[in-house]
C-alpha cells in the first residue's frame, strides 16, 4: 500500500507517495498496474510524434466525463476500432462505419464523440498537410514544454489566462 509522511516538509510532499515498490509517485494511480504503468511511462513526457499526439487528443475526447482509468482499460480496444489512430482512415468513416462503433461494447458509444473523432481527424489531415500537427500543437509553447517551479500552494493558478 501507498503511504504518505505525517507532517510533510513543502507541499510538494502532499503529491508524492511511496509504493511497495520503492517507488515515490503521485497518489492518482494508485495501485492499478495499468495505471502505475501510464504514470511511470507517459503521463508527464513530451510527446512530439504528430500520429501518437492524435490519439492522445481523440483519447481525452473520448474521457470527458470519465475516469481516465475507464480510458485506459478500453485503449486497446479504441486502437482496434479506430484503425490504429491513423487519422487518414478516422477522416473517411462513413456512417454505417460510424454504427458499426455505436455498437461496439468495448469503447465508449458516444454518437457525439465519435462524430468528433472523425471531424478531428480530418482537421489533423490540413494541419499536417500545412504545418504539421506536432509542430502545430508545440508552437503554443514554443517548442518546450511548460514547468512551473512553485513553492507554494498559493502561487498555483487556479484558472488559465
Amino acid at each position: 500500500m501507498a503511504s504518505v509522511r505525517e507532517q510533510p516538509a513543502s507541499w510538494r510532499e502532499l503529491a508524492v507517495v511511496s509504493h511497495l515498490d520503492g517507488l515515490k509517485r503521485c497518489p492518482w494511480p494508485g495501485v492499478d498496474p495499468l495505471y502505475l504503468d501510464y504514470h511511470d511511462n507517459e503521463w508527464g513526457r513530451p510527446e512530439r510524434d504528430g500520429r501518437a499526439l492524435f490519439e492522445k487528443l481523440t483519447l481525452d475526447g473520448f474521457q470527458a466525463g470519465l475516469s481516465w482509468i475507464t480510458i485506459l482499460r478500453k485503449r486497446e480496444a479504441f486502437r482496434a476500432a479506430f484503425d490504429g489512430f491513423d487519422p487518414a482512415k478516422i477522416a473517411r468513416f462513413d456512417q454505417k462505419r460510424v454504427a458499426t462503433l455505436m455498437g461496439n461494447d468495448a469503447i465508449v458509444r458516444n454518437r457525439a464523440k465519435i462524430d468528433g473523432a472523425v471531424l478531428s481527424a480530418q482537421a489533423w489531415l490540413e494541419i499536417e498537410a500545412t504545418t504539421g500537427f506536432s509542430d502545430y500543437l508545440w508552437g503554443f509553447v514554443d517548442g518546450r514544454p511548460i514547468v512551473n517551479h512553485w513553492t507554494r500552494m498559493s502561487d498555483v493558478p487556479t484558472q488559465t489566462p
